[in-house]
């Protein structure tokens, strides 16, 4: 179980209104309105969502992302690549560990300035994750 809503702050719902968080006994929650009814979502349920649409964009573009990630670090070796990659094969590991840990502040602010959102219905289903910048694969649609 989660300690703190992953995406708080940054889930709206589908007439683009904020989406706040509470706690039902110690576990963290989405609020969403219905109508004046608000629904109370366990965060892990939509965090869990985003987080697999996350992993799944990612598939299949680890060794690009692993040499852009190299590059950016300005070690563009062998060796950094290689430890990059791996840990970009054990990303659903290092998920679960995020659930624990959470997104600090700063950086949930930052992906809040950078248009990042993500857009859920009445029932806590993902619609959408917005990532401004990132290009689509031509071939999917």
């Amino acid at each position: 179980m989660t300690n703190k809503a992953l995406f708080e702050g940054l889930v709206v719902d589908e007439y683009d209104r904020s989406i706040g968080t509470t706690y039902v006994g110690q576990d963290p929650c989405y609020v969403i309105d219905d109508n004046g009814f608000k629904n109370h979502i366990l965060s892990e349920i939509i965090d869990r969502q985003v987080l697999d649409q996350l992993l799944k964009s990612m598939e299949g573009h680890e060794e690009i992302i692993s040499q852009q990630a190299a590059k950016m670090l300005g070690q563009e070796d062998l060796f950094t690549n290689a430890i990059i990659l791996n840990q970009l094969k054990q990303m659903d590991k290092q998920f679960e560990q995020l659930l624990q840990t959470g997104i600090p502040n700063e950086t949930r602010a930052y992906l809040g300035l950078m248009g990042f959102k993500v857009v859920v219905n009445i029932h806590g289903d993902v619609l959408e994750v917005k990532q401004p910048g990132i290009i689509e694969d031509p071939g999917e649609e």
